[in-house]
């Protein structure tokens, strides 16, 4: 089998997903598997073109890998790629969108609003923010309502602190999700396998040092303390596998994701954040949940290559 990692591009994120295409290369070659890691560019096409790839693994994080274009170019070339369908991608991608695909499954999530920046410039900012405050009160989440590894993200317990928040999160995005900060215990729920199969892997229990779980934290070992599988009872345990098993089928994501819950103080599973293109490195969540599960990267790897190039386009 030749595969193809896909890794780079031109988002924030590039060095996370270049990290993550070189450790999924070593361990595929490690399977006996040829793989060639390509970035985004020209040289693309005529590379995927030539008819020697039989899968792709898009390990773009951002717009370019996680919004569905990537992945509905390479439907057009009629190449079988591990992943969500561009559709599907495109829901997940607008965690507005998202949120209310969820809720009308019945999955929980923080309560939100949505504003653009245009409309803060519109009606005046501050304006806009005491409505916010007053709607929902603190303390709150700011970030980006298309992005991921926390890039343009904020906890905020102030009102002075919502408006620094507001304009570090348009940094990132010309639109803004405020939620409600949810206390409780932080878990990522890799998931595995399409439809029927989907299965949750253990969670991983997230703890920040400072209470800041950012971009820094994520990528730079020290930061944050993993617990995996995460403390847990067992009924906790199953409640939040379910919750992001149910995730994973009504978003219709395929073969793999991460589901970020936080278990509120009432037992309640609340979904924060759903990624179809999870980080593979090595701080990263899903390796670590596969290394709880007992299961070598390798083997795990090569079964999903494996699936998607059999099931083609």
């Amino acid at each position: 089998m030749h595969a193809m990692i896909l890794a780079g591009g031109l988002s924030h994120e590039r060095d996370v997903s270049i990290r993550s295409g070189r450790r999924v290369q070593e361990e595929l070659r490690d399977a006996g598997v040829e793989v060639t890691l390509h970035d985004v560019d020209a040289d693309l096409i005529p590379a995927l073109s030539e008819g020697s790839i039989d899968v792709v693994w898009p390990l773009l994080h951002g717009s370019s890998g996680e919004d569905g274009s990537l992945q509905a170019l390479l439907e057009v070339l009629g190449v079988p790629y591990v992943g969500t369908t561009s559709p599907a991608a495109r829901v997940a991608w607008n965690k507005s969108v998202a949120k209310a695909v969820l809720g009308r499954h019945g999955i929980h999530t923080p309560e939100a609003v949505t504003m653009p920046q245009s409309l803060f410039r519109e009606v005046g900012a501050e304006q806009m923010l005491d409505a916010i405050a007053g709607k929902l009160g603190f303390p709150l989440v700011v970030k980006p309502v298309r992005g991921g590894s926390a890039l343009g993200l904020s906890i905020v317990n102030t009102r002075d602190d919502l408006a620094k928040a507001m304009v570090h999160c348009f940094a990132y995005g010309d639109m803004a999700l405020i939620e409600r900060f949810i206390e409780g215990i932080e878990v990522a729920m890799s998931v595995i396998g399409t439809g029927d199969e989907a299965r949750a892997l253990p969670a991983v229990e997230v703890s920040p040092a400072d209470g800041s779980y950012d971009y820094d934290a994520r990528y730079n070992p020290g930061r944050i303390e993993y617990f995996a599988p995460a403390r847990l009872s067992d009924e906790q345990a199953q409640l939040v596998q379910q919750t992001a098993v149910d995730v994973h089928r009504s978003m219709d994501l395929r073969d793999l994701s991460r589901v970020d819950v936080i278990l509120d103080r009432e037992g309640v599973p609340q979904v924060i954040d759903i990624n179809i293109s999870p980080g593979m490195t090595e701080t990263s969540l899903m390796p670590q949940a596969i290394g709880a599960a007992g299961v070598p990267l390798q083997d795990l790897y090569y079964a999903i290559i494996a699936s998607a190039a059999a099931r083609g386009v």
